[in-house]
């Protein structure tokens, strides 16, 4: 072979030195994001989701402040009757008209709205509770633990769930008493099997990834890798089924209201409101058509927010 030289007398001018745009083109400038941070960028780009937050928002506000705005406004409140303006038609006076004994409706659907909230959010935090345990200690142990359990709650889901809501309100609502506390416990009794069957589907896909078994090798005990690895892992399925609870418990609270098994007198929710006009709908059909849209604009509000949460929440979505 014979040696050939390489000439290594470069014209510099070949070469042209980068601009700062250049330097900066393979720059990486978008910063790391964390899961939630994420997630909640998707959810903004949600418009129907953030204007269905919005409408939550307004709701829950109305129902907390709009009484007592009213009241120290105008004089109205939910319980004072007045004979000589009864069901009378929607004026600037009375924004949505007045019931049969006087009282403003505005008001009255406002402070509706307030327990009917108090319900959902009641029933949906003790459902919470009992479906996330029940389902995480399911999912966690598996095998007899998991089929015995998971077998009872298969009997349960079984059976329409507002029977069972509808027989614990008759067995266990007591006279004269508000019905309150008894709506809220038959509520989170019926329903939370729902939540455990989620809750142990996402514990027994997680409890396989690597993260567990390094847990349990730097010797974790079982409650600090359920507790503290699992079910924080589960928190995005669980907030969207909380989410799309809370609507399902409002129907079913109006539902038992509008057949006599709701909360009792002085207190109002939009199921009794409904129920209470509902006598009047041929001559002031309006005392049913503002609790009853109420009841329907919450209940949509919730099922599109839950909507956009599901999408938001779903890795799979990520752009």
């Amino acid at each position: 072979m014979k040696n050939t030289k390489v000439d290594l007398n470069i014209d510099k001018e070949l070469f042209t030195p980068l601009s700062e745009n250049e330097k900066n083109f393979e720059q990486v400038v978008r910063p790391s994001v964390g899961y939630w941070a994420d997630a909640w960028r998707r959810l903004k780009n949600n418009k129907v989701a953030i204007f269905s937050l919005g409408l939550i928002i307004i709701s829950v506000l109305l129902a907390i402040l709009g009484p007592i705005f009213m009241e120290k406004t105008r004089g109205y409140n939910y319980y004072e009757t007045n004979l000589q303006a009864t069901n009378l038609r929607p004026s600037l006076e009375h924004w949505f008209g007045t019931d049969d004994l006087g009282r403003d409706l505005f008001v009255r659907v406002m402070y509706g709205s307030r327990y009917s909230l108090i319900i959902a959010v009641a029933a949906a935090a003790i459902n919470l509770v009992i479906g996330v345990l029940y389902g995480g200690i399911a999912g966690f142990f598996g095998g007899k633990v998991d089929n015995i359990m998971m077998r009872i709650v298969d009997v349960l889901y079984s059976i329409p769930t507002q029977i069972y809501v509808v027989i614990l309100m008759a067995a266990f609502k007591k006279e004269g008493s508000t019905g309150l506390g008894t709506i809220i416990l038959a509520m989170a009794i019926s329903y939370w099997v729902g939540m455990a069957r989620i809750v142990r589907g996402d514990i027994l896909q997680l409890k396989q990834q690597e993260f567990v078994l390094a847990a349990k090798a730097l010797g974790a005990s079982k409650t600090r890798v359920l507790f503290k690895h699992l079910i924080p892992n589960c928190l995005g399925s669980i907030l969207v089924t909380l989410t799309l609870f809370i609507p399902q418990a409002i129907f079913t609270e109006a539902f038992l209201s509008f057949i006599g098994l709701g909360i009792n007198p002085p207190l109002a929710s939009l199921g009794t409101l409904s129920n209470d006009a509902s006598g009047y709908l041929n001559t002031a059909a309006y005392q049913l058509l503002f609790p009853a849209g109420a009841i329907c604009v919450i209940i949509l509000a919730f099922n599109l927010f839950g909507d956009g949460l599901t999408e938001a929440l779903d890795p799979k979505n990520k752009k």
